[in-house]
């Protein structure tokens, strides 16, 4: 069909989500290496136009500190060229043990996203 499969936005906001943490100093990798672990709890995507093969993309990404276990990640897709919205979008994560019992997320972080 010419456009971008409809699952691949979540991939896109799951590469800008790291990227954004990496922004702040925190990797996936080190949350896990202290036993924090981030899972999606929530998802949604609103399709605006889509997004065709080749297209440059660039996501808006920003994180809201919803309370001391959760975050909200918000994204604006657009393509690159025109600066046209291609889809806006949210994810959802709590903040989990290695069991997936509640954590605390570091203050650090708290402290970043507020």
């Amino acid at each position: 069909m010419g456009i971008a499969y409809h699952a691949n936005y979540f991939i896109w906001f799951e590469v800008a989500r790291c990227d954004l943490l990496r922004a702040y100093g925190e990797t996936y990798r080190k949350l896990e290496t202290e036993g924090i672990y981030l899972p999606v709890v929530e998802a949604h995507c609103r399709y605006v136009l889509p997004a065709r093969y080749d297209d440059r993309l660039t996501i808006e990404t920003q994180a809201i500190l919803k309370s001391q276990v959760r975050i909200e990640f918000r994204y604006k897709l657009e393509r690159s060229e025109d600066q046209e919205s291609l889809a806006t979008g949210h994810t959802v994560h709590a903040s989990t043990d290695t069991h997936g019992k509640p954590k605390r997320l570091p203050k650090r972080l708290q402290t970043l996203l507020t």
